[in-house]
């Protein structure tokens, strides 16, 4: 998702380069030592400097983007582009009057909360507008033939996705967020969108209420060799999580690593590193872990930096 509002993400882009142009990257087989014991060490005390923030366990701390599908939207390669970018164009009035408050469901509870407008919602929805459609229409012709007319312009390239979504409704109603308390039942805008099979929901939820995530206690000490940290979550369904690895490019697969406490549940990965030469490029990896318990409430920690991870949807 776009805002992503990401608390460790960390970008795809080459970060430096350490072998001359043309090098072959060398792998090293998969073979080496048990990373276990070194990893166990560093989420013990991870795991031992957690400090829940304020809210953590009675109020609402939001461990997702505020922007969430319902369900499949069925996407395109220009309607993923505009959905991640925030490009939509409203068809109706977007109501400004702000609703009274609202209820969130906790596994453990519910919470009273002020909401905001839809018309506040959809400000924060829409990030802008796509640029120029470079010859082409700005929304998709109703009735294709698919055959260019005269004096439609003819490329080699593939068009850049230049199309928003279009919203042609909009109602209260709740999605379901990932929070410090677990899965809850949050209210939520959801937009009717023309482009899309289901609605986009925005959290409505007022920001004055909205709790954020700590920042975890960092460890004292750099991350041991052939260890790798978490970047962020994918999915949380019951006891097994999806996230991915932030790994260099020459290493060798990734395997899993977990540690479960009562209140944590800290996360990484292990690697075979390279021996030979290498760009010094950082690749996520996806993983999965499966738990003895579900997650329930507990935060999800990063055994590389101690804080708790976000779930981004891929």
């Amino acid at each position: 998702m776009r805002r992503v509002l990401a608390l460790l993400g960390i970008s795809l882009l080459t970060l430096s380069a350490c072998a001359t142009p043309g090098a072959v990257p060398v792998r090293t087989p998969p073979t080496g030592p048990d990373q276990r014991p070194a990893f166990t060490e560093r989420a013990e005390e991870v795991a031992a400097g957690w400090r829940p923030g304020p809210g953590w366990r009675d109020g609402y701390v939001p461990l997702q983007d505020a922007t969430v599908l319902t369900g499949d939207p069925g996407f395109t390669d220009e309607t993923k582009v505009a959905f991640g970018a925030g490009w939509y164009r409203d068809q109706i009035p977007i109501p400004a009057a702000v609703p009274k408050d609202g209820t969130i469901r906790f596994p453990d509870g519910t919470l009273r909360v002020p909401l905001v407008s839809a018309a506040d919602a959809y400000a924060q929805l829409r990030q802008g507008d796509p640029p120029p459609c470079d010859g082409r229409p700005a929304a998709p012709d109703p009735a294709p033939t698919g055959r260019p007319g005269p004096n439609d312009p003819v490329s080699t390239s593939a068009p850049t996705p230049c199309v928003p979504l279009t919203v042609t409704e909009v109602r209260l109603g709740s999605a379901p967020v990932w929070t410090s308390r677990g899965r809850a039942d949050v209210p939520a805008w959801l937009f009717t969108v023309d482009e899309l099979a289901v609605p986009v929901a925005r959290i409505a939820v007022a920001p004055r209420v909205t709790g954020r995530a700590p920042g975890g206690a960092v460890p004292t000490r750099p991350l041991p060799a052939g260890l790798v940290s978490a970047q962020q979550l994918r999915a949380v369904e019951g006891n097994r999580i999806d996230y991915v690895l932030g790994v260099g490019a020459c290493d060798g697969p990734p395997t899993p690593l977990v540690l479960e406490r009562p209140d944590v549940v800290v996360i990484g990965g292990a690697v075979i590193a390279s021996t030979g030469v290498c760009t010094a490029q950082l690749v996520l990896k996806p993983v999965s872990v499966t738990l003895d318990a579900p997650l329930g409430g507990r935060a999800v920690l990063d055994a590389a930096s101690g804080a708790p991870l976000i779930v981004q949807p891929g």
